[in-house]
């Protein structure tokens, strides 16, 4: 007896389909909350840029550049406790640069796991920026980290002095604007870290191959690709990572400015806290605000 398939079963997984994309369209389509942290996510975007490069400018966004690597190193520190190593310090340099040391472990994870391990977070920092609750417990994460990377870095000054300056400007912007100040640099932190990873995986191994990397000393574990190879690959996975950040934050955060601001209220709310007349500010105004701020507390 010959076959003859089911149209209705099709048509089925046809519709179930076309649902699919279209419930998949709403929801990552941005109400005018998720429009203007876009937007200022955006702007994030060209000030980091154009800071990184320009002469005497990108002092503004050292601070933020020291974090970053912090978090890269805090992700070799993590991997290699998943992998039963033993740490013995992370330092942070004031040329931008770090170090992890560790015995033992398993190189195949603690060497990557430094930019993918960033990138992830600022994933993770840039999804939660979308919404104030959210930003809230990824501050109280945040702490969590610090105090581990403290306890792993007691010898470097300057990452004592980095870790309790950034832990005032989370308790500062906390207590103002209904956590709207949180919220803002909590993204702007998520930010960084997805564009130091950037930045950094193409100066290091894309532009120019430099024998220290990580991704060089991958290499040599490996034996099969260039350092340059891996550099693509962690760059690719990089920028998976910023736009999973955002997908992310546009479907689960849908609440618009005054749902959140409710929320807040009875999440984790701060005694005699208000937005004051910053509450006139537009959005974009506020997070303008309170990143010059922040930088400003931290040069102080």
């Amino acid at each position: 007896m010959p076959y003859h398939p089911d149209p209705t079963s099709h048509d089925f997984t046809t519709n179930a389909s076309n649902i699919f994309i279209r419930d998949f369209k709403t929801r990552v389509t941005p109400n005018e909350t998720q429009r203007d942290t876009l937007i200022v996510a955006g702007v994030y975007i060209v000030a980091i840029a154009i800071l990184w490069h320009v002469p005497y400018l990108k002092v503004v966004i050292y601070p933020f550049k020291l974090l970053t690597v912090g978090f890269h190193e805090m992700s070799h520190a993590f991997a290699g406790v998943l992998t039963c190593a033993t740490i013995h310090s992370i330092e942070l340099d004031p040329d931008e640069g770090g170090a992890t040391r560790m015995s033992g472990g398993i190189p195949w994870i603690t060497l990557p796991a430094g930019y993918l391990g960033s990138s992830f977070i600022g994933a993770c920092l840039i999804a939660c920026g979308f919404n104030t609750n959210a930003s809230k417990v990824a501050s109280i994460v945040l702490a969590a980290f610090f105090l581990l990377t403290l306890w792993w870095a007691r010898r470097n000054w300057l990452t004592w002095l980095l870790i309790l300056g950034m832990s005032g400007i989370i308790v500062l912007f906390w207590f103002v604007a209904g956590g709207i100040a949180l919220r803002y640099l909590v993204l702007f932190i998520g930010v960084m870290s997805c564009m130091y990873v950037l930045w950094d995986v193409i100066d290091d191994t894309i532009a120019r191959k430099v024998n220290t990397s990580d991704a060089s000393a991958f290499a040599d574990i490996c034996g099969c690709c260039p350092s340059r190879v891996w550099g693509v690959i962690w760059l690719v996975q990089a920028f998976v990572f910023f736009g999973l950040g955002v997908i992310v934050g546009l479907v689960a955060f849908k609440q618009n400015k005054e749902q959140q601001q409710a929320d807040s209220s009875r999440f984790l709310p701060i005694p005699g806290a208000s937005s004051g007349g910053l509450a006139l500010l537009p959005e974009w105004g506020t997070a303008a605000f309170f990143s010059i701020v922040g930088v400003l507390v931290l040069f102080v």
